[in-house]
C-alpha cells in the first residue's frame, strides 16, 4: 500500500542513502517526458524538504530545459536488495551552475567529479512509498568509469565545446541556457 509523507523522514533518508541508482523524471509543458537513471555519488538530502542532485555532462540536458519551463521534478528510488520498497520524491527544482551565488558552498558537498554540469536544488513537496514487491533483485557490482574517463579526456574546454554543440537545447528544441 502506498503512503504519502510531507517530508523526508529519517527512515526515508536512510533508504535513499543506501541506494546505488535513482531515476529522475521531468516534462515540458508540451513535448516528451524525460526519465533517466542516475548513479555515482550525486545525491544529497540537505534536510527533510530539500535535496541536491549533482548532474554531470551527458548526451542531453533535458532536466535543465524542463525546469526552466515549469520546475516540476520527480525522483524515484527502488530497493533492488533487502526489503521491497519504492520511494518517489515530488518537488520543484532549480538549476545552479558554476558562478551562481550558492555554487561554491554546495559543490563542496560532492566529490570532485569530471564533467560536472550543474546542481539541481529541489524543494520536496511530498514523498510517496509503495510496496515494490514486483521489483527484482539485482546485485551491485560497482560504478562504471567510462563517463568520468571521457570527461577527464575532454578537459574543461572540451566539455564546454560539447555543451555548445550538444546541450543547448532539449530534444524538443527548448533552450537550456547552459552557457549563460
Amino acid at each position: 500500500m502506498s503512503k504519502f509523507y510531507t517530508k523526508i523522514t529519517s527512515r526515508l533518508q536512510k533508504f535513499i542513502e543506501a541506494q546505488k541508482i535513482f531515476f529522475v523524471a521531468t516534462a515540458p509543458n508540451s513535448g516528451r517526458i524525460n526519465l533517466s537513471p542516475k548513479g555515482m555519488d550525486s545525491f544529497r538530502v540537505i534536510n527533510e524538504n530539500r535535496v541536491l542532485w549533482l548532474n554531470v555532462t551527458g548526451s542531453g540536458n533535458e532536466t535543465a530545459a524542463h525546469l526552466l519551463e515549469n520546475d516540476r521534478i520527480t525522483m524515484m528510488f527502488c530497493a533492488f536488495e533487502g526489503a521491497p520498497n519504492i520511494l518517489r520524491l515530488y518537488g520543484k527544482g532549480t538549476e545552479l551552475k558554476e558562478g551562481d551565488a550558492s555554487w561554491d558552498a554546495l559543490i563542496t558537498l560532492f566529490p570532485e567529479t569530471p564533467g560536472t554540469r550543474q546542481i539541481f536544488d529541489i524543494a520536496i513537496e511530498s514523498a510517496q512509498t509503495s510496496c515494490g514487491m514486483s521489483i527484482p533483485f539485482f546485485d551491485y557490482k560497482g560504478e562504471r568509469n567510462e563517463l568520468n574517463d571521457w570527461a577527464t579526456e575532454q578537459g574543461k574546454e572540451g566539455i564546454k565545446n560539447y555543451w555548445e554543440n550538444k546541450n543547448q537545447t532539449s530534444i524538443d528544441g527548448l533552450p537550456t541556457h547552459i552557457l549563460d
